[in-house]
């Protein structure tokens, strides 16, 4: 059961947010062959203040080696 958890900045409409849910709800679908219902997408609003310590240092650099899409930043 795929769950997938998109974090970023505040901001975003909730039109951007239900659109964004919708599209990767569509794709796990069409790739992994999984039904609609065997899918959640959630959204967290991290501020730039605490992205660092709450985004980057546990999900992206404590666990690079479970990602496939890496950034083209660094903290």
């Amino acid at each position: 059961m795929p769950h997938v958890i998109v974090k970023a900045w505040p901001g975003k409409t909730e039109d951007q947010k239900r659109r964004l849910a919708e599209a990767i709800t569509e794709d796990v679908m069409r790739i992994l062959g999984y039904g609609e219902e065997s899918v959640s997408v959630g959204f967290e609003e991290i501020t730039s203040g605490r992205w660092k310590d709450e985004v980057y240092r546990p999900d992206i650099e404590a666990r690079s080696h479970t990602l496939y899409k890496k950034p083209g930043y660094v903290m």
